[in-house]
């Protein structure tokens, strides 16, 4: 029988692991460029008068809420509110999902909420979420732009998104997710440097 890690072992080792999860992303020719590109997006949808939507199952939901609650409320100091939704109503995903099917849930908000310019945020660790996938569609056929946060090889998210920013060497959602929320903050400090300097100052 395997012997068991006491919990200081065990939360050294999480810890080293995400270390390593961050190093990997960090080194590899992708990574950081993506999230570069994902920013200046944000910066031209914000300065253009457009919106953030986002989407994700489970965990990744509450990246999604977690995203959009940071651009209408307040990150590092005071400024204007901006325009971002997640689609994370329980009465709407119901409705839809009870009409259509849930493969359809996101797809009918993007549908709804969604005009040309606006940027569509799909999160999902797997890269193979069927209802993130048919709201990237849904956005390309509107002309949104799209961003994936993605795991493992990125999935059949991977190549239908305009952006895709793919965690390596994390096989867990939980590693996967904690690199997504740091790509999350570092793009909304990106964004609000250039278009509000002044709290960074």
């Amino acid at each position: 029988m395997p012997h068991a890690m006491s919990a200081s072992d065990s939360i050294r080792a999480s810890f080293d692991e995400a270390a390593r999860v961050l190093a990997a992303f960090r080194e590899s020719p992708k990574g950081l460029p993506s999230v570069a590109r994902f920013a200046e997006l944000g910066v031209r949808a914000m300065r253009d008068g457009k919106k953030f939507m986002s989407c994700g199952n489970g965990g990744s939901m509450c990246d999604a809420m977690h995203f959009a609650e940071e651009w209408t409320g307040r990150f590092r100091g005071n400024r204007d509110a901006l325009p971002a939704l997640a689609f994370s109503d329980p009465s709407q995903l119901s409705c839809i999902a009870n009409d259509f099917g849930y493969d359809e849930v996101f797809a009918r908000s993007v549908a709804a909420h969604g005009r040309e310019g606006d940027v569509l945020l799909a999160i999902s660790t797997s890269g193979n979420s069927p209802n993130v996938l048919r709201a990237v569609r849904k956005a390309q056929e509107l002309g949104i732009a799209t961003v994936g946060l993605l795991g493992k090889d990125g999935g059949e998210l991977g190549p239908e998104v305009d952006v895709p920013i793919i965690v390596p060497l994390a096989t867990t959602s939980d590693r996967i997710q904690e690199i997504h929320i740091k790509i999350i903050h570092s793009v909304i400090e990106a964004v609000e440097r250039e278009l509000f300097p002044g709290n960074y100052a």
